[in-house]
């Protein structure tokens, strides 16, 4: 987004979906705000504004002034979120408890007698019935303005604010129950005999049962952010670091780049550095999601966060702080997890208006009972109507969503996928077609010289000096297979000038003296060279699966030159595991038609678009985005940016350059394809996921509202008590988070 800055606040009091949609609305409000994407899992509200627009101090207080007070995240430290988390869970665990104790009188003493009629006339002929009101009275009190005030304080400001939310429905309806409660002990009179009944413990019973509810959700909350807690704790507090000579024990955040570290075994690399002294194994696991430690030597990069295996080494640190990959990782991760995705929109634009609706349909199952019931009219109304109010409070919905995002995102990272954008996570399971480019994807991006022919009378030594020369300064891969090639043939490389690269179709120079031109059979073609025989000749090598490109030498021929990349070991798996998935798989590259075939053909691709150019990469997918078809694009090079940009879902491989990491949606973290497959069923297992929640929870509403509000009253003679709606209201949305937990259990490459 261009021109904008993020904003991330911490928001309190939210509980529901409804709470969601008026922050989200509170915010959009502001002058300057471009995007707003409200996280009722992680308590945060991410905003955008224009460079111009309101400060973070604004949007707390606007926040804050529409009833959910809000505060500026300044950083996230795994120790603080966690204490934070739990300490919400342990507040609302005590609450539980004492709500508890003092409801189980409550209950046995209303609800004892409708059970076992000896113990109702036991109580009559004690108590007395006018007696266990009182108790039930002072008790019910003591829960009220005890552990469930919080639901009143927070009800009532959103009600005066016009804008009631799940704590209002609480406050609505146990006010209703303890209200009527409290006429028929203080004042019988105003009611029929039939309808002198007390609701002490339904009030009692439904604010225990909530509380209960947002316990045990809040310490399930804690678990989807497992993973990134994890993330946040892989780097050390401290390192030692050569000071003066002298190995001192610094603090992390202290370290500069050029700093020389001593790693000892065991202990985790503190910042991103590269190695200058000693061997040892690194295990990456936690960064790339392979298993498989790394042996790491002289001139090796390693990474903060990984854990050294039994040697020594001696670091020069290189990226410090916010700039570590193990940094930019934990961005990618929690920008994800606090994104909206599109499906949410459904949510938000139902549940807005979904409170408001439930107060009016509450009030009119009210007045259908007291209109059409049969006695006691007044105890059946105030029952369904309340029974109404607490079922459908939408917290499932809110957390339907977001809390599979983040599980899935977070395990996603432990399997070293990253979802740099979090709406990738829904677009990626929507994809039609799986597109590849070939070198450094499909193929390791080492090509190695198998041929090199001279061609007229052309010495070969001579001619590979002066290619070598020219290629020695390009950056390209194939360029390194020449010059590698030249040093074993242990020919002399003289010095180039005015070497220019050609995207797409190779490079010229100038050569003691000698024009140079290393390319495509086309580049030739456009200069006037006539390579004769020797484009027959590249043609069968090219059916090989080799990259053929020839060597002119002041406008002649010069030399026919074929390199072949190794294909990487799990392409063909891969492949045929994304068509499993039922997915269509298309490689687009530079290279030659035959070329591009003939690797194809060993990988198990049948469509192939090859011979393009860098901006024919994302013409080929528009042809296909054209006809309707959702693309990804999986790539690793320069060349590949602005494929990976362009496609519906950009795959970069992580062992590619940072412009294409930049430039897409997802990152892989190892150069292992599997991660595709991963990435994918990662992508496919979340939705299906999120459909589960959100099919659980509109349904559960759609099909218990009536119910609580007495249709089979008339049949079957059931009228569901407020009691039992509550702790199904409760269920509902602990069924959501435990099944987007779920998720934690996902394998590599298994959805």
């Amino acid at each position: 987004m261009l021109d904008t800055q993020k904003i991330t606040l911490t928001v309190e009091n939210m509980s529901c979906a409804s709470c969601v949609g008026r922050v989200d609305r509170a915010l959009a409000e502001v002058p300057g705000v471009v995007d707003v994407a409200v996280n009722l899992a992680t308590e945060e509200a991410t905003v955008h504004v224009r460079g111009d627009g309101p400060s973070a101090e604004t949007l707390a207080l606007q926040a804050t002034d529409a009833g959910y007070p809000a505060k500026v995240l300044q950083g996230r430290d795994a120790d603080d979120q966690a204490n934070r988390q739990s300490a919400q869970a342990d507040a609302l665990g005590k609450r539980t408890w004492i709500a508890a104790l003092l409801t189980l009188p409550v209950f046995v003493l209303e609800m004892g007698g409708h059970m076992i009629p000896e113990f109702h006339h036991f109580i009559a002929g004690t108590l007395g019935t006018t007696q266990s009101w009182w108790i039930q009275a002072l008790l019910t009190t003591g829960i009220l303005l005890g552990p469930g005030r919080m639901f009143y304080v927070a009800g009532v400001s959103a009600l005066r604010k016009g804008a009631p939310d799940m704590n209002s429905l609480v406050a609505v309806g146990t006010s209703a129950a303890y209200g009527y409660s409290l006429c028929v002990l203080l004042a019988p009179e105003l009611l029929p005999a039939a309808a002198q009944v007390v609701y002490f413990e339904a009030a009692a019973v439904i604010i225990t049962f909530i509380l209960l509810g947002r316990w045990l959700e809040a310490r399930a909350k804690g678990k989807t952010g497992a993973a990134i807690r994890s993330l946040l704790k892989l780097q050390p507090k401290t390192a030692q670091v050569l000071r003066g000579g002298v190995a001192q024990t610094v603090a992390v955040d202290e370290i500069v780049p050029g700093d020389i570290i001593l790693l000892r075994p065991g202990e985790r690399v503190p910042v991103d550095a590269v190695v200058t002294e000693g061997a040892s194994h690194i295990d990456e696991s936690m960064i790339t999601g392979e298993p498989m430690p790394v042996e790491k030597s002289l001139g090796d990069p390693v990474t903060a966060g990984t854990i050294n295996g039994p040697g020594s080494l001696r670091l020069d640190a290189k990226r410090v702080g916010a700039d570590t990959v193990l940094a930019g990782i934990i961005r990618m991760v929690q920008e994800a997890q606090g994104a909206k995705l599109p499906i949410q929109a459904l949510v938000d634009r139902v549940t807005l208006w979904f409170v408001p609706a439930v107060l009016g349909l509450a009030a009119l199952t009210v007045v259908i009972w007291l209109v059409l019931g049969p006695e006691p009219v007044v105890s059946h109304a105030l029952v369904a109507g309340v029974a109404v109010l607490i079922i459908a409070c939408p917290c499932a919905m809110g957390l339907a969503t977001p809390t599979s995002i983040m599980v899935a995102t977070g395990r996603a990272a432990e399997l070293g996928v990253l979802f740099r954008k979090g709406d990738a996570l829904q677009a990626l399971a929507d994809v039609d077609l799986i597109a590849f480019d070939k070198t450094g994807t499909l193929t390791k991006g080492e090509p190695v010289l198998t041929d090199f022919g001279a061609l007229g009378d052309f010495d070969r030594a001579h001619a590979l000096a002066l290619v070598a020369a020219v290629e020695a300064r390009v950056e390209h891969p194939v360029a390194g297979a020449i010059v590698e090639a030249a040093h074993v043939d242990v020919v002399q490389i003289p010095e180039a000038r005015d070497v220019t690269a050609l995207s797409g179709l190779g490079a010229r120079g100038s050569v003691d003296g000698h024009l140079v031109l290393v390319g495509s059979d086309r580049l030739m073609q456009e200069e006037g060279i006539d390579l004769g025989d020797a484009l027959g000749q590249g043609h069968t090598l090219a059916a090989q699966g080799k990259t053929v490109f020839f060597a002119a030498i002041d406008g002649k021929p010069a030399a026919l030159i074929a390199v072949s990349d190794q294909i990487k070991p799990n392409a063909a798996d891969v492949v045929a595991r994304l068509r499993e998935q039922g997915r269509r798989v298309v490689m687009i590259t530079g290279d030659k038609q035959e070329t591009a075939e003939a690797v194809a053909a060993r990988i198990g691709i049948d469509e192939v678009v090859a011979g393009v150019m860098p901006q024919g990469k994302t013409a080929a997918l528009e042809t296909f985005r054209s006809a309707g078809i959702k693309v990804a694009f999986v790539g690793d090079g320069i060349n590949d940016a602005p494929a990976l940009a362009r496609a519906d879902v950009g795959i970069a491989i992580g062992s590619g350059t940072d412009i294409a990491i930049g430039a897409a949606d997802v990152v892989l973290m190892s150069g292992d394809l599997r991660g595709v497959s991963t990435a994918l069923s990662v992508s496919q297992a979340a939705m299906r996921n999120i459909r589960q929640n959100l099919f659980w929870a509109f349904a559960y509403n759609t099909a218990l509202i009536p119910v609580a509000a007495g249709v089979l009253y008339a049949s079957l003679g059931l009228l569901l008590s407020p009691q039992l709606a509550a702790g199904a209201m409760a269920l509902s949305s602990l069924f959501v988070l435990s099944n987007a937990l779920r998720l934690r259990g996902l394998k590599r490459g298994i959805a």
